[in-house]
């Protein structure tokens, strides 16, 4: 049944939401949601007026929880779903231009979808992923078509949650339910989102930060076949072992970090291409370890090293999803450690080494290690250098690591986070 943005309030208000809201976001923040749901059509309708058939879609935010930049090789990734998001109010238009505002961003992106080749000055900005997310679905003998578009991320923007890639999966869900029935797999969108992403964006990020975004739920990714990547399932209630999951934000900027991210794909391929393959995961890892001292000459050490964390991780990721299939939480925290420990010493991702930059992910780190050592767990999160890092958090201790952790960081630094069943999906 269509819907004007007045009826669209109307119901939310009524709790004609109540269920979808709730199985996304849980009974706790249901009063929450329906405030915010009820925000946006106030803010569509101060931008693009009254429209019919007004229709929502969320895509969630991601948490890596092992295989740090071990995705873009052909890797293993455990990650899961989290409960912020990305949300549209939308309604269809028969103009062929997607117009988007986001709530958070004064400037609206309008794209004439009659143009689906990479625009020069759209590289870096939310335009390109607009663009190459319908330029790949027109690839793919999809349909795209036109709407209207007001946004809203609780996802915070270089948080190491992957706003980027939420927002680039809202945008696939979007052209997936207004103009394919959603028919198509989130697999499918998310290998669309990271096309966009790569192609028309310019950033040369693996398929984790994607598949997790638009599947939900924990997932065990093996990306040996990147088109048929497999996807696991791996059950496990958080609130069963006594511990939360707690992100903090060292609100330290990702700016011109993209090379830093590049240089670890680059340099894990370059030791492949030693031995006459394209990434990691197609060599032999006793191989490459025999012939160390060849690839020190031809790729340097720290793409030794990077190789290194790449496979330890790889294996690591197949230990934690066991250890929590089993049950066995303090495994899995031993486990999480450990890939921390990797991604500072080997992979090299923790701080950026230019003078100056500043090391707030390494303080963060290290007051976990203070406040938390022999109890709980904790690593760097997402792409490194800057950002956020993650912790496993015993529940007497939640209120002395949040205050640690603030009192350095600011207030609202930390983030305790649930985890959705649910990716890229309509709310309805």
């Amino acid at each position: 049944m269509m819907k004007t943005l007045c009826e669209m309030k109307k119901t939310i208000a009524d709790g004609g939401f109540d269920a979808a809201l709730t199985a996304l976001y849980g009974e706790k923040d249901l009063c929450l949601q329906r405030t915010r749901y009820a925000s946006l059509t106030d803010s569509f309708a101060s931008v693009y007026g009254e429209k019919n058939d007004i229709r929502f879609f969320s895509a969630p935010g991601r948490t890596e929880v092992c295989g740090n930049h071990t995705d873009h090789n052909k890797g293993c990734v455990l990650a899961a779903g989290i409960n912020l998001d990305a949300i549209a109010c939308v309604a269809a238009n028969d103009e062929n231009i997607v117009r988007l505002k986001s709530v958070e961003y004064p400037k609206e992106d309008v794209v004439d979808l009659a143009v689906l080749t990479p625009v020069a000055e759209e590289k870096d900005h939310s335009a390109a992923l607009i663009r190459g997310v319908a330029a790949r679905f027109v690839q793919l003998g999809y349909k795209v078509g036109g709407f209207d578009c007001v946004t809203t991320n609780r996802v915070i923007a270089g948080s190491g949650l992957s706003s980027s890639a939420a927002f680039e999966v809202l945008v696939g869900t979007i052209f997936n339910y207004l103009y394919n029935d959603g028919a198509i797999s989130a697999v499918e969108i998310a290998k669309i989102a990271q096309y966009a992403e790569n192609v028309f964006f310019g950033k040369p990020c693996g398929l984790m930060d994607q598949m997790a975004c638009s599947v939900g739920g924990f997932v065990q990714i093996d990306f040996a076949d990147t088109e048929k990547p497999v996807i696991t399932p791996v059950t496990f209630d958080f609130t069963s072992c006594g511990h939360a999951l707690v992100i903090t934000d060292t609100r330290a900027s990702h700016a011109d970090l993209t090379d830093e991210y590049a240089a670890i794909r680059k340099e894990m391929e370059s030791v492949a291409a030693v031995f006459g393959k394209s990434c990691l995961r197609e060599t032999d890892e006793a191989e490459v370890m025999a012939n160390m001292a060849l690839v020190r000459e031809k790729c340097g050490e720290r793409a030794c090293l990077r190789a290194i964390h790449f496979y330890n991780d790889n294996r690591r990721v197949e230990k934690e999803a066991e250890a929590l299939k089993a049950g066995d939480f303090e495994s899995f925290k031993k486990l999480v450690i450990e890939s921390g420990n990797s991604s500072y010493m080997y992979n090299q991702n923790v701080f950026v080494k230019i003078k100056d930059a500043g090391q707030p992910v390494s303080l963060a780190l290290a007051l976990s290690d203070s406040v938390l050592n022999g109890r709980g767990a904790w690593r760097v999160h997402g792409g490194g250098f800057a950002g956020t890092i993650q912790a496993f958090v015993p529940e007497d201790l939640l209120d002395t690591y949040i205050a640690t952790l603030e009192s350095v960081f600011g207030e609202g630094a930390c983030y305790v986070l649930s985890i959705r069943s649910v990716g890229g999906t309509e709310v309805k």
